[in-house]
């Protein structure tokens, strides 16, 4: 069935082919065919039918001959990607379009068959062109289509999503690491002090206390390192909150007022934010994220600095801090001795590193 509509679409199209040569005779008036005759008739169905027959007769070649022709395409395809294919079909396109403008002109010309023949190089050369370029230059399209999408990206991100302001609270600026950790530019975006801080800066170094007048001082050297050398958008806020004693709660309210993140070293700021659903950037927590790592079993070289709370106890420091306490290690102080890592407890306050003389498990041993 299928064999018998593809003869008879064969017969149709070399009828139709037949026609169009009886026509393209017929308006050169090569046979001199009368207009008004009937031989014009015979003549137009003849060669129509003769094209038919003919086709008819070809089909089962011509079958093959397209068969071969789809074959030949689909394993050329094969090996063309997606995106090839339709890079060379835009190309292909933009080609024709560019081959129709160029041969318009040439056809006003009135030079006989010109224009078709110029038209008919130009539709060759620039489909050709149109294919082969795009398909050549396709990795330099895919990146000007990646650069161009993520400078849009950026530019959304950078509209939609301004960096956050930092609040600094007190205790956090007279804390002093606040500089260094901005330095490092772990922290973006614009740091907002409030003039109660500052206020509450200065009646600290105003002190009579020798202790607090310097913290006070050390935390104005602070802020004045920060506008001066660090190359971040600092914001003195003018909000009073005259109705609020507490500084703390003063923070707070800013913090929601401007919606940005409150830094601190309080702790207990740090818990009344999380339960205002205020979000916090705790220095401590920090520096204990990226506190190296102790695993028991490791070895260390520790100074035992004092007595602990449990009896034989010996308490040593690394250099963050970190309190280390070395079972048996009372008779050791003062001493630097090889301690063996046992076990390491994780803190609110920190991390505990427990440990034994490195002498005691080899007598164990």
């Amino acid at each position: 069935m299928i064999d018998r509509v593809i003869k008879g679409t064969i017969a149709l199209v070399g009828l139709l082919i037949g026609y169009g040569v009886a026509s393209s005779i017929a308006v050169l008036d090569i046979l001199s065919l009368d207009d008004k005759g009937w031989v014009k008739l015979f003549f137009y169905v003849g060669v129509s039918l003769i094209f038919g027959i003919i086709f008819f007769l070809l089909s089962p070649r011509i079958k093959n001959g397209g068969r071969k022709i789809i074959k030949f395409i689909e394993v050329e395809l094969q090996d063309v990607s997606i995106y090839e294919i339709i890079i060379g079909t835009i190309g292909f396109i933009f080609g024709l379009i560019i081959a129709y403008l160029l041969s318009q002109p040439f056809y006003k010309l009135q030079i006989p068959y010109l224009g078709v023949a110029i038209s008919i190089i130009l539709y060759v050369a620039f489909g050709y062109l149109g294919i082969k370029i795009p398909v050549r230059k396709k990795e330099d399209i895919m990146n000007l289509f990646t650069n161009l999408k993520k400078n849009v990206t950026k530019d959304k991100t950078s509209k939609k999503q301004p960096f956050c302001p930092k609040v600094l609270d007190t205790s956090v600026i007279i804390d002093g690491r606040i500089a260094d950790i901005l330095k490092s530019g772990f922290i973006e975006g614009p740091l907002v002090i409030p003039e109660f801080v500052l206020e509450e800066l200065q009646h600290i170094a105003d002190s009579s206390d020798s202790l607090k007048r310097n913290r006070g001082r050390r935390g104005l050297d602070i802020l004045n390192r920060i506008q001066k050398e660090l190359n971040i958008e600092v914001i003195i806020d003018d909000k009073k909150f005259d109705d609020i004693k507490e500084v703390d709660t003063k923070l707070l309210k800013l913090a929601q007022a401007i919606n940005g993140k409150i830094i601190t070293n309080d702790y207990n700021l740090n818990k009344v934010a999380e339960v205002q659903s205020i979000e916090v950037l705790n220095i401590n927590e920090l520096a204990n994220a990226v506190k190296p790592i102790v695993l028991p079993g490791e070895e260390m070289v520790v100074q035992v600095i004092k007595d602990g709370k449990e009896s034989g106890q010996g308490l040593a420091y690394l250099d963050d801090g970190t309190m280390i306490v070395v079972e048996s290690g009372k008779k050791h102080i003062g001493e630097t001795i090889d301690v063996l890592v046992t076990s390491v407890l994780q803190t609110s306050a920190g991390r505990m590193i427990f440990a034994k003389p490195k002498t005691l498990v080899d007598k164990a041993i």
